[in-house]
């Protein structure tokens, strides 16, 4: 191992309202361990499995252990970027979902189109796009 990020996890004060939300907006899956607060997360093909390949990663969902972040709070711990096609449907979706705005979807040249929301239980999360908003793909294609 390379020191690859390869896995990551949500904590969630109510693990079901999480659940309900990641699978709409982003079309997760989720599979729960036995009897354990704990999920696994399958984000979809393209991810990096045991058996090997991908360019993504999966990862779990667990019971929060402390009190969720505030609404509007800054970021207190990792966080996660997502991938996405479309940065400003999935933002428009997602406050329709119960999240709420951290960062609204902006352009960032030579970067690509970026939004951070709160989930329902305030965990900040990003989503990135390399086409800005005026159509130009910053990975040239």
């Amino acid at each position: 191992m390379s020191n690859l990020v390869v896995h990551f996890e949500i904590h969630a004060s109510d693990p079901d309202r999480l659940i309900a939300f990641y699978s709409q907006l982003m079309g997760w899956s989720f599979q729960r361990f036995g009897e354990m607060d704990y999920w696994s997360i399958d984000t979809g093909e393209g991810a990096i499995t045991p058996s090997g390949g991908g360019n993504g990663i999966n990862g779990g969902l667990t019971r929060r252990q402390g009190p969720a972040p505030e609404v509007g709070g800054a970021v207190n711990g990792a966080n996660i970027v997502i991938g996405v096609d479309d940065v400003d449907g999935l933002f428009a979706k997602g406050l329709e979902l119960g999240g709420t705005e951290a960062l609204a979807p902006s352009d960032m040249p030579g970067v690509g189109r970026l939004a951070y929301l709160q989930d329902p239980d305030h965990n900040i999360f990003g989503m990135i796009s390399p086409v800005l908003s005026d159509g130009t793909n910053v990975m040239g294609s």
